[in-house]
């Protein structure tokens, strides 16, 4: 079939091709950077967060009368959860990493004036904090039991040694070995690195120091405390009641609540780019169902103007197939010019994105995508009414209205 009668044809009726490649083209450049920024948002909520989050229960504990008594109560909490059977191991904890909630504050490898302060995350945990956040140490070692200290005037006071991630590492000490170097709060207090934890997110998702965290070993300043139980695979539904009741049973001068799985815990951090996911995704789908209606609309208009000429063309020989195939082409065109200009505003609204909101650029593999994606949307739209063309009777020609 020769390309040129089919371009004289569309020339003919310009304004319909016109309109059919330049929604082809937009939807190319809106779809391909819709796709592009969910993909971003959901590979940002799934990263890997260094810790055994799909296994993790938090509790809350908030002691409340005179007979609450928080530094045993903590002792004797954390005997019981460790007790439970399906429990692997239970810490107490200032806050809930990832929870959007947390402290943070500056610390120096040296008292010297020149020496850069680094914020971290920082956490108040006990000996079992390793295995119970399900963490991988790198360097040195856990907390030791008779390190722990009792809750002091604040979660954030110094102690003689501490754990830091691996991130944190970096940002104090560069390519040197962290172990046995000493971290400064702002005061001049100093504590020990024993040990260095490859990989774990702090407080809030968004921020870019997530990784930077230091421990403390200490339990919580009271009245309230939350703990972190790992569950054994499989276990981690059937234990919250457990927990609960377990808790609640032991001490009657205070408040058992919020007993949820880490999971629960976090999800309110990512709400935010799960709904833009979800927008994303939508708007991809309704640009798909418009742009396909449009060329269905069109390719029918044209059906319906060209029924004489197509039943003159089935009366001088022309097979169903060459009809088909016409319609076909006559679409293939319309839908790769639209594409070619849209390849173009493409890049072009990708690098606007860019500068007005620092996000990553466009990844080609998308791009084409799109193009693929949009070729086989014009074909399967135009496929019904190509073949009703195919149907048109040669009488049709001899007809004069």
């Amino acid at each position: 079939m020769e390309i040129r009668p089919i371009l004289s044809a569309m020339w003919r009726n310009r304004t319909g091709s016109i309109l059919v490649a330049i929604q082809v083209a937009l939807t190319l450049a809106i779809v391909t950077n819709c796709m592009f920024m969910a993909k971003s948002r959901i590979d940002f909520i799934a990263r890997p967060s260094g810790m055994d989050v799909e296994n993790i229960i938090t509790v809350q504990s908030l002691g409340f009368g005179l007979a609450y008594e928080h530094g045993p109560t903590i002792v004797e909490d954390l005997r019981l959860l460790r007790a439970i059977p399906g429990v692997v191991s239970a810490s107490s904890v200032n806050s809930i990493p990832m929870s959007g909630s947390g402290s943070a504050t500056g610390f120096r490898a040296g008292l010297e004036e020149d020496a850069p302060r680094e914020t971290a995350n920082y956490y108040v945990l006990d000996e079992h904090a390793v295995e119970t956040l399900g963490v991988n140490m790198i360097e040195g070692r856990p907390f030791h039991d008779y390190e722990i200290l009792d809750a002091g005037s604040s979660n954030g006071d110094m102690t003689e040694q501490v754990i830091i991630t691996q991130a944190y590492a970096e940002k104090l000490f560069g390519d040197e070995s962290a172990i046995g170097q000493r971290v400064y709060d702002g005061l001049g207090e100093s504590g020990e690195v024993v040990g260095v934890v490859e990989h774990m997110f702090g407080a809030w998702v968004s921020w870019s120091g997530l990784s930077q965290v230091l421990w403390f070993p200490r339990r919580p300043t009271g009245p309230a405390v939350r703990y972190l139980v790992r569950a054994e695979p499989g276990q981690l539904d059937s234990l919250m009641p457990v927990i609960e009741k377990t808790l609640a049973d032991s001490n009657r001068n205070r408040l058992v609540r919020n007993v949820r799985s880490m999971q629960d815990a976090i999800a309110g951090s990512y709400a935010g780019d799960r709904a833009i996911a979800v927008v994303l995704f939508v708007a991809v789908v309704m640009l798909f169902v418009i742009t396909g209606l449009g060329i269905v609309g069109l390719a029918s208009f044209a059906v319906r103007q060209r029924t004489k000429q197509i039943g003159t063309r089935r009366a001088i020989g022309a097979r169903k197939r060459d009809i088909i195939r016409y319609f076909l082409t006559e679409n293939w065109l319309m839908t790769t010019i639209g594409l070619t200009i849209g390849t173009f505003l493409t890049i072009g609204l990708n690098y606007f994105l860019a500068a007005q909101f620092s996000i990553e650029r466009l990844d080609i593999t998308y791009l084409v995508g799109g193009v693929f994606a949009l070729w086989v949307l014009g074909f399967l739209a135009v496929a019904e009414p190509a073949r009703r063309a195919s149907k048109i009777s040669p009488a049709i020609a001899t007809r004069t209205v």
